[in-house]
């Protein structure tokens, strides 16, 4: 299993980069999970919008859904030039009834929706959802493969419930939008410790710092969260690329 980091920024993204938004693959099926802003640019380095499986969203704030319109426009001109049919299945779930109905786009992108309740299954992956503490409905997502494991916490406040829901997995992709001592709990947001205590108290193999604040030095947030968990941490990168394998830890190039 490979996963991309397509986009991490929180909010919006910085200049030439997106916000957030990683690429899955394995056995030839690929599925993008969450589509912020600069995503369907930064997602052409790797592979053809029109080329993709899946879509999966976690909640419709525009950070991790602002390019889903543009990518269901690319498989469109893409239809047309090409003269072939494409069709991307979008997941999400309903308890934004607006966005969720944002997913669907002629026969080219089809809206369906996940119940968190129940797994996933797409292609070779199996995933499971955890609500978050946000200020609208947002879900974790849990993927498993034949190849490994991974948790992507989404937006969210810390909360007790994300241990079992990531205890053991092979990588952990855990929001970071706030350092150290400050106070991310009111706006729906975790911290680098937040971050460090949930990666420790779960056991993952490896940690991955994402949707990263704009202001202040982002390598002091991997120092903190360093503080309490004592595996491998990065920092999320555009084109980072994490290859998880049964049995092996995880590995990271940049693509």
């Amino acid at each position: 299993m490979k996963v991309t980091v397509v986009g991490f920024w929180g909010g919006y993204p910085k200049v030439n980069e997106a916000s957030t938004g990683y690429l899955i693959e394995q056995d030839g099926y690929r599925f993008l999970l969450d589509c912020g802003s600069g995503v369907l640019s930064q997602l052409q380095r790797y592979m053809a919008p029109e080329e993709l499986d899946a879509l999966v969203v976690t909640h419709y704030h525009p950070d991790h859904v602002a390019d889903i319109g543009v990518l269901q426009h690319a498989v469109l001109i893409q239809h047309f030039l090409q003269e072939k049919p494409f069709h991307i299945s979008a997941y999400g779930h309903t308890e934004d009834q607006q966005g969720f109905e944002s997913l669907a786009y002629k026969e080219l992108m089809s809206k369906n929706a996940y119940i968190p309740s129940e797994d996933l299954q797409l292609g070779p992956f199996t995933l499971s959802f955890l609500k978050t503490t946000h200020p609208v409905p947002c879900y974790a997502v849990k993927v498993i493969s034949s190849e490994g494991s991974f948790v992507f916490t989404a937006d969210s406040a810390y909360q007790d419930s994300f241990i079992p829901f990531a205890e053991g997995v092979d990588l952990l992709i855990s929001e970071c939008n706030f350092y150290k001592g400050m106070s991310a709990a009111p706006a729906g947001h975790m911290t680098s410790e937040d971050a460090g205590m949930l990666a420790h108290s779960a056991g993952v193999k490896a940690l991955m710092l994402s949707h990263l604040p704009h202001f202040g030095e982002l390598e002091q947030l991997a120092d903190e969260a360093k503080e309490i968990y004592k595996g491998e941490v990065m920092l999320a990168a555009s084109g980072l690329a994490i290859t998880l394998s049964k049995g092996g830890t995880p590995h990271a190039v940049y693509r």
